[in-house]
């Protein structure tokens, strides 16, 4: 007998037994003929996560290789990240979270209706990342402490997260970060049958006090002091693809859900699902959480000078928007795709104020019959004074893409557009900081004596040696170099730039062809390129289709200049496109 079961597009997600009864003379017996499972489906036009694009359904469902994006906005960087949904055992993990987290929106799980629904599966999915307080699959590390777990930029892929959890009886894996949140969060979705991808948000503020407001306060030599508030370098997170029938949307469309708890002001808390065009649009009161995510993007910042903790006086800059820039990895391809469209108009058109101005009386209700000129004059009141504003342009860039073990080249240049001489006096200095816009060590401090001629443009080079920045990296490959002029000369002037620190190159070169369940090798090789030893040097190696888990290959101290290479050996165990990914570690990163 062939049976076919064809379940609903509004039946239940999970894992289902089919039972046969037979009756004969009188006798009833009860056979069972197994297990299958039903997942969300975006291959038929009447499931809510219909997606209707072949190519966007390979990418967003079916993809198990992804693009993390780090950096800073005028230095993106990538790696590549293992999503392996379609791995052993990812499927009853994956439901185990919905088990574990179906308290959230429920008071219990006996009425599993709501497993029909992607707005409540992905609820439960994104507060079941990092937000539960005892069951969530990874934790934040607090204060950057990494003692008694993994480092949080040390992880390739998801498989190990999600088996490591499921592993450990349902215990938190220690430690992430957002990229890694998201990332977990995005094989959560796909291997549930929604369409998801990661995105990172460049410059993302995290304020307390002012939602529409971020603040910096730096003292007079250019340290960045830290404050209740923190400007991200980027922030990741996730967005899915359904119909919001909570929100009575005919089709589907993007969700931004963000697993990372961020404090409120009413305590920390993972957000969406968001709708991205109701952010684009400021329309607030129409979705979860619709106004943390609009101030994610559209905050305006503000650089205070503080001197003598007694008095704070707001600088001359050219201050970059909240919100820079917001890519994705682009479909079929390894470039990314910007889709800071999607979360806003472009910055200074009418589109972009009229959903401001609306988002703005919904954030703050004392606005609320508020015209749009004293909206325009409040924030313009709040805003730094542009540099060009005091005669003065000033501008740091690179001159070199520093390598770990690479000196540091800038060229500053200022430009002094009056017609008079100005002599001014600047400090300089450079600082550590983490990718969360937590302030570190400040390393370099440098006073320059700068006299611009009427209507002169000067170059200055400047250079950091990596004697002087290396014992301060560690894990945070980002420092900020600040130029700010001395207060007792009159206006205060600023300049600044975020550079990011390259690691080295992990070199992997296949030595036979790869065939399904035939031993393949290839070799690894990595060069120190420091004038010092490398310490507890490390290789992890994974690839979903290659590895059944990651392979660990301890190389121990490798001289400076030395090269390690080694050969490993794997057996692909499953047909198709897959990816070998090399990380590397040692007690500098």
């Amino acid at each position: 007998i062939n049976i076919s079961v064809f379940p609903p597009s509004n039946a239940c997600i999970g894992r289902y037994i089919l039972n046969m009864q037979i009756t004969s003379c009188g006798h009833t017996y009860q056979r069972c003929l197994g297990d299958f499972y039903v997942l969300f489906n975006p291959w038929c036009a009447d499931d809510p996560v219909y997606m209707d694009n072949q190519a966007h359904r390979e990418e967003y469902v079916l993809n198990e290789h992804g693009i993390l994006y780090e950096g800073v906005h005028k230095h993106i960087t990538s790696r590549p990240w293992h999503f392996g949904q379609f791995e052993d055992g990812i499927l009853d993990i994956c439901l185990k979270i919905l088990d574990m987290g179906a308290s959230y929106h429920h008071g219990s799980d006996r009425d599993r209706c709501w497993r029909n629904d992607p707005v409540h599966v992905s609820m439960v999915v994104n507060h079941m990342i990092s937000s539960h307080t005892t069951n969530s699959i990874m934790k934040i590390p607090e204060n950057n402490d990494y003692l008694k777990g993994t480092k949080s930029f040390s992880w390739n892929g998801s498989v190990p997260v999600l088996q490591q959890w499921y592993n450990g009886r349902c215990r938190p894996v220690r430690y992430g970060y957002c990229g890694s949140l998201a990332s977990v969060m995005c094989t959560v979705m796909r291997c549930l049958g929604i369409p998801s991808r990661v995105v990172t948000n460049y410059c993302f503020p995290c304020s307390i006090e002012n939602p529409l407001g971020i603040n910096e306060i730096f003292d007079c030599t250019g340290k960045n002091l830290c404050g209740k508030d923190k400007l991200w370098r980027y922030h990741c997170w996730n967005e899915s693809w359904m119909a919001r029938r909570d929100i009575n949307q005919c089709c589907g469309d993007w969700q931004c859900l963000d697993p990372t708890p961020l404090e409120t002001g009413r305590g920390s808390a993972c957000s969406g699902p968001t709708w991205v065009r109701s952010i684009r649009e400021g329309e607030l009161d129409l979705d979860y959480d619709g106004h943390h995510m609009f101030s994610r993007v559209n905050s305006n910042y503000v650089g205070w000078l503080s001197q003598n903790n007694t008095k704070k006086t707001k600088f001359f800059c050219n201050a970059w928007p909240c919100g820079q820039q917001l890519i994705t990895k682009s479909v079929g391809s390894e470039q990314f795709e910007d889709i800071t469209g999607a979360y806003k108009y472009e910055l200074g058109s009418v589109k972009n104020k009229e959903a401001y101005y609306r988002a703005y009386r919904r954030i703050h209700p004392g606005y609320c019959n508020a015209s749009n000129c004293h909206i325009e004059r409040e924030l313009s009141s709040l805003k730094n004074p542009f540099l060009s504003d005091s005669g003065i342009n000033m501008k740091l860039k690179m001159a070199n893409c520093p390598m770990y073990g690479e000196d540091v080249q800038l060229h500053w240049l200022l430009e002094n557009l009056h017609s008079e001489n100005k002599n001014l006096k600047f400090n300089l200095c450079a600082q550590i900081i983490t990718y969360s816009g937590c302030p570190m060590d400040q390393f370099w401090k440098d006073t320059v004596n700068v006299t611009l001629g009427p209507r002169e443009v000067k170059k200055i080079p400047l250079c950091i040696s990596y004697s002087q920045y290396g014992p301060y990296l560690c894990d945070h490959n980002i420092m900020k170099v600040v130029a700010v002029s001395d207060p007792e000369c009159g206006e205060v002037l600023m300049v600044s730039r975020d550079i990011v620190i390259n690691r080295p190159p992990v070199i992997v070169k296949l030595l036979s062809q790869p065939r399904l369940k035939v031993p393949c090798t290839a070799e690894i090789s990595f060069c120190n390129p420091l004038q010092e030893d490398m310490k507890n040097c490390i290789m992890t190696l994974e690839g979903c289709g290659l590895f059944k888990e990651p392979m660990t290959i301890d190389l121990g101290t490798l001289a400076s200049n030395q090269q390690a290479r080694t050969i490993v050996e794997f057996t692909p165990y499953r047909l198709g496109s897959h990816r070998l990914l090399a990380n590397f570690g040692c007690h500098k990163f």
